[in-house]
């Protein structure tokens, strides 16, 4: 006789309504949140607003949810993290005082891009990420970055997995984005336009550990009209080098945090 799949417990439902945010959409009706979890409505409606009013989700008022600020905090005390985060910040302000663009801090997390710190641009084209988003590998400056230098098995893995349009000039096509990627690693930085976002352009940089792997990536996201390389491109690697150097400098001679959250985010 089979034997019966055990229920899933209250703990496994919550996890699978948190997880159902994972994907990178920054809000999700009630519907998409019960479809990707895999529960029947009644208990989703149940758990989200469970979740609600513990502060763990949001509702916006046309009536969909996003993570809320009580997971944000406890996520971001995760240690290599903060760590990071508290190590780019003063390079992040700096990059910020000499553009004026958006600036992002990212690692490589599940195959996708996660955002750890951003600065808006004030003056700058108008951006809907939000720390702790997901954003994907092949439509993202930090994200071609991030893909360029990942193990060979998760480069592959994208490239195999399906390349969704985002924006008009989304890379779709896996051998153009394997062309992409090596460009990448040869000329040490990442451009795109009108990739993720319209009107948006992007141009990121590797962040690398004591022993030269790259553990995130540093980009600045401006108008795409006036995303220039010789405006953003000394900023930007001249910020990544400095931090570079104090992430090799803080792990220097300890168990390497950065490579071990790398490895096992890949």
């Amino acid at each position: 006789m089979a034997e019966r799949a055990r229920p899933i417990s209250v703990a496994g439902k919550v996890m699978a309504i948190l997880d159902a945010f994972a994907l990178g959409d920054v809000r999700l009706n009630l519907s998409e949140i019960c479809r990707r979890s895999g529960l029947p409505l009644a208990t989703g409606h149940r758990l989200v607003g469970e979740l609600v009013a513990g502060g763990f989700l949001e509702r916006v008022p046309d009536g969909t949810y996003r993570i809320g600020t009580r997971l944000w905090r406890i996520g971001s005390q995760a240690p290599a993290v903060t760590g990071l985060r508290e190590l780019a910040l003063p390079h992040m302000e700096d990059l910020y005082e000499a553009t004026h663009d958006n600036v992002q801090l990212a690692v490589l997390r599940d195959r996708r891009v996660l955002v750890v710190e951003r600065l808006r641009g004030t003056r700058s084209v108008p951006v809907v990420t939000q720390v702790g988003a997901t954003l994907p590998l092949h439509a993202t400056g930090v994200g071609k970055v991030l893909l360029a230098y990942a193990p060979a098995e998760v480069r592959e893995a994208v490239l195999a997995g399906g390349l969704p349009r985002h924006a008009p000039r989304t890379i779709t096509d896996p051998e153009e984005l394997r062309r992409c990627v090596e460009q990448v690693r040869r000329s040490g930085y990442s451009v795109t336009r009108d990739e993720m976002t319209l009107g948006a352009a992007s141009v990121g940089a590797p962040v690398r550990d004591a022993e030269g792997a790259v553990v995130a990536a540093l980009s600045l996201v401006s108008r795409t009209r006036s995303a220039d390389l010789r405006r953003l491109l000394p900023p930007l690697t001249t910020a990544a080098r400095a931090l570079s150097r104090d992430v090799a400098a803080h792990w220097r001679g300890r168990p390497d945090a950065l490579s071990a959250e790398r490895k096992a985010g890949a």
